[in-house]
């Protein structure tokens, strides 16, 4: 999966990001090195589901796919 990131200055210097497409994924970084390596991080948090708030029975299957 390929996804579009807007990297901004911050005026206080610094980094910070958005994933246009992942309503609310944001991050920060004090380089530019940190901020690639938090933006990994925040789009799997963004994009991450917990099980236990999903009803599945014996006859469902969960899958993990990469697009």
């Amino acid at each position: 999966m390929k996804l579009k990131v807007i990297v901004h200055e911050a005026e206080e210097g610094g980094y910070w990001a958005e994933v246009p497409s992942v309503p609310g994924c944001a991050t920060q970084g004090e380089t530019f090195d940190e901020l690639l390596g938090n933006i990994y991080e925040a789009v799997e948090g963004c994009l991450s589901v917990d099980l236990k708030d999903v009803k599945v029975t014996p006859k469902d299957k969960v899958l993990e796919i990469a697009v």
